[in-house]
């Protein structure tokens, strides 16, 4: 098992400690335990990581002297989470990088911005990730919610779309986020909206009189609601398209248990979840190329250790 922090521990050089610190600007990654024992094997070295999903929880009872228990097992299913190659790369000029230093360090700033865009590419999959749409991407959380027991669809949606429609219907919100937990298997680690539902839960949590602590520390603004870190995903990456998607002016908030019994990211053997080649400045020719690459999926350990909340209308 790993994180970021202990691959930053293990990192041998001051950039490879800079990228791994532009992705634990992320709450989810920051917190997300990955197990790095994938290996590559069969035809075409496939990574895939095989694991038993909780899809029936155990029962007990009581029995009577000389009577027996009646007998219920737990039920598993086999699951693969097949790890997907994310990334990018960019390319400069020889002289630039020798010369261009002054205003902006180009290596350094290429970096970061390939880093950031990989992050936000990571935030898209964990939530729409569908293999069978493109099968460059890993499987995300809404295929495994949609249609199960913690997808929570209000008959009508919840209107926040104005100051006097969040006044009149936070109760409304609040009650559908307790239905939304009370249906997991653990209090949420993260619940995960877009930026403008963020801002329409920090108001409702304003009007409840609840008390919300909100810190920085991973880099942005993310909030602590009891023992749940509250966070805005994003847009994908190259746009503003949030993650989370607003349709018909309706969005969803979903909540994550992490833990290696709930949703962790899966690596490979030996990995160090996030590596950046550098370019080469003695090799031939005029172009230099530089990546960062991460190698992972996600694992969903339970049934109820992820969960949906859906038709809050925003707009």
């Amino acid at each position: 098992m790993l994180t970021l922090a202990q691959a930053r521990a293990l990192s041998q050089n001051k950039l490879s400690e800079y990228v791994i610190d532009e992705f634990r600007k992320s709450a989810l990654l920051d917190m997300l335990t990955f197990d790095n024992t994938v290996k590559a094997g069969g035809i075409g070295q496939s990574l895939t990581y095989t694991y038993n999903r909780i899809t029936t929880f155990p029962q007990a009872g009581s029995r009577a002297i000389n009577t027996e228990f009646v007998p219920q097992e737990a039920v598993t299913t086999p699951q693969n989470a097949n790890l997907k190659v994310l990334g990018g790369s960019f390319q400069l000029d020889r002289v630039l990088i020798k010369h261009e230093t002054q205003v902006v360090d180009h290596i350094k700033f290429q970096l970061q911005q390939k880093a950031q865009a990989t992050v936000a590419h990571f935030h898209n999959l964990f939530i729409n990730g569908d293999a069978a749409l493109v099968p460059a991407d890993f499987d995300g959380i809404d295929i495994t919610v949609t249609g199960g027991p913690t997808e929570v669809i209000p008959a009508a949606p919840i209107d926040l779309s104005t100051s006097a429609n969040i006044t009149a219907n936070w109760q409304v919100f609040i009650d559908a986020l307790r239905d939304l937990r009370a249906r997991m298997d653990g209090a949420p680690t993260l619940y995960l909206m877009n930026s403008f539902m963020y801002s329409k839960w920090q108001s409702v949590m304003d009007r409840a009189g609840i008390g919300v602590t909100a810190k920085s520390e991973y880099g942005l603004e993310v909030a602590q609601w009891g023992p749940s870190t509250v966070m805005a995903l994003g847009d994908r990456p190259g746009g503003v398209n949030p993650i989370i998607p607003i349709v018909g002016n309706v969005t969803s908030i979903y909540a994550v248990r992490l833990g290696m019994d709930g949703v962790h990211g899966v690596s490979p053997e030996g990995d160090k979840i996030v590596t950046e080649y550098l370019p080469d400045l003695n090799a031939p020719g005029a172009v230099k190329t530089g990546e960062v690459e991460m190698v992972a999926a996600i694992a969903v350990k339970a049934t109820r250790c992820a969960a949906v909340l859906r038709n809050i209308q925003v707009a």
